[in-house]
């Protein structure tokens, strides 16, 4: 076709598109995308229309995890558990905040994937507390559940939640070998005891490398900052890298992103993404914030510069959107979850359970 606009150019435009609907598409990328969301009549979904679940996934009642989701390669996962937080709580209203938002995906322009559309992905709901009040037998809860899920065959991908829930999650991930460690975050975690007990959202990573699930040489911890860094040494004796914040601009996202491959290699890997390493300009909505973090943009680029690694596993914690009413803090949220998800969809860790 003439790139010089003319009649005949208007002509080929009109013939090719002029009578075609929106899931009419010439590329055969984005029509296998279409394919699945227009109906042959041109029509789609409203985004805002029909029962809210994560990324529009499927959703699926489960009442068994032993024989209800073996064929899933991924479940999407709400944990509504604050009760390890540290200062503002509300991070339990951050699953159905992030179901509730809409327009994220289904296509990643970047990496070339529609991951709800392309993996046996669903929503199979929360998991299911025995007491609203007890912290640890609330984590003893996601652990069983979780278990159940892996043992399943099943990825589990799940939304928090204050940061504790992922102590939990690294038992069962790593439970046959210690895994890997991507965290983007404010703060270390890996804090010790206080207040009468070791589990609170300051310390999940510290606790699980004591267990022997996770390998803090095989950890890159990015976006840390405040006042809160006295707290975190035992993120540099056990071997873990720390890119703080003011960091990253000097070194750039290309190094930060070549760094964090070098550090976590081809082994399992893990991604957990607290809101609260975006600065709170972007994202509020959450119970520690701290000035001078990442930009969306920052933490979009770094996590597509992830693709191909072995990822089994991931989460996104500490939403609480009381403290956002612009819901931005859920739409950050939402969306680094479509990102994890997409990331999955190239992970070796994957490739048997398709």
């Amino acid at each position: 076709m003439s790139k010089t606009w003319n009649p005949e150019r208007l002509e080929e435009l009109r013939a090719q598109f002029g009578e075609s609907h929106g899931g009419e598409l010439h590329d055969p990328e984005f029509q296998k995308v279409a394919n699945q969301i227009f109906s042959g009549e041109g029509t789609r979904l409203a985004p805002y229309s029909g029962v809210p679940t994560f990324l529009d996934a499927p959703y699926r009642h489960v009442t068994d995890l032993a024989t209800q989701i073996s064929d899933l390669q991924v479940a999407l996962i709400g944990i509504p558990m604050d009760l390890g937080v540290t200062n503002r709580p509300g991070a339990r209203f951050g699953p159905r905040a992030l179901r509730a938002i809409e327009r994220i995906g289904p296509y990643n322009h970047v990496l070339k994937t529609a991951p709800v559309q392309e993996l046996a992905v669903e929503d199979i709901g929360d998991v299911a507390f025995d007491s609203r009040y007890r912290l640890e037998k609330s984590l003893d809860n996601i652990e069983a559940y979780i278990n159940k899920v892996v043992d399943a065959g099943v990825v589990p991908l799940s939304v928090g939640g204050d940061h504790s829930i992922t102590h939990p999650i690294l038992k069962v991930v790593g439970r046959e070998a210690p895994v890997g460690l991507i965290h983007i975050d404010a703060h270390c975690d890996t804090g010790g005891s206080f207040d009468e007990t070791k589990f609170h959202h300051g310390g999940p990573f510290r606790n699980a490398v004591l267990d022997g699930v996770l390998d803090p040489t095989r950890t890159v911890q990015i976006g840390i900052r405040g006042s809160a860094e006295y707290l975190w040494e035992f993120s540099e004796k056990s071997g873990m890298t720390v890119i703080h914040a003011e960091d990253v601009p000097h070194m750039g996202i290309a190094a930060v992103i070549e760094k964090a491959r070098e550090v976590v290699g081809d082994g399992p890997v893990y991604v957990t993404f607290d809101i609260d390493g975006i600065d709170p300009s972007f994202a509020p909505g959450t119970g520690t914030p701290e000035v001078g973090g990442l930009t969306t943009r920052e933490v979009l680029e770094f996590l597509r510069g992830l693709k191909g690694l072995n990822i089994c596993g991931g989460d996104v914690v500490e939403v609480a959107p009381q403290y956002d009413p612009t819901t931005n803090s859920a739409h950050v949220g939402a969306q680094v979850l479509f990102e994890i998800l997409s990331l999955m969809a190239f992970s070796p860790f994957l490739k048997d359970k398709q």
